[in-house]
């Protein structure tokens, strides 16, 4: 079982009404975000169109972590809307509203409207790291083999 992490949360006052940031399944690694658009009007993404959807609340995520805003893989695969910057971070520090930047990258206008899901969260640690210069690295099989060069030439 994972460990329960508290994270304080306000509605804006265009986001109140709207459900919670949760969990669709008990073993779902994210939480769902929803549009806050006023209600009755929608945005419409044509193909190729990115936008800024609002979803409503900030939160005061604890030292020592972060939320990942993904993709919601059904809206990727039927309609090819995704999120512009995947994974996006929210830092620990960050108190402003939650937003989503979506693309529409499918073949079809995508309409969003308010409490529509878009996004999952997930929350996760973050390690600390500090950079120390060295006068070379310590060899690996792979080297520096760049992009697609894993699993080649090895036994």
């Amino acid at each position: 079982m994972s460990e329960l992490v508290e994270i304080g949360l306000v509605w804006l006052a265009h986001g109140e009404g709207l459900p919670l940031p949760s969990q669709q399944s008990a073993g779902a690694a994210g939480m769902d975000l929803v549009a806050a658009l006023p209600l009755g009007e929608e945005k419409l993404l044509a193909p190729g169109q990115r936008a800024l959807i609002p979803c409503g609340f900030a939160m005061a995520l604890p030292e020592g972590f972060e939320a990942q805003v993904r993709p919601r893989s059904g809206l990727a695969a039927r309609h090819g809307v995704t999120v512009l910057n995947s994974p996006g971070t929210i830092d620990a520090d960050y108190r402003g509203e939650v937003q989503v930047i979506l693309i529409n990258l499918g073949e079809a206008p995508f309409a969003i409207r308010r409490g529509d899901r878009i996004a999952q969260m997930v929350v996760a640690p973050v390690l600390s790291a500090r950079f120390t210069v060295k006068a070379e690295l310590d060899e690996t099989v792979r080297g520096a083999g760049g992009f697609g060069s894993t699993g080649k030439g090895l036994s």
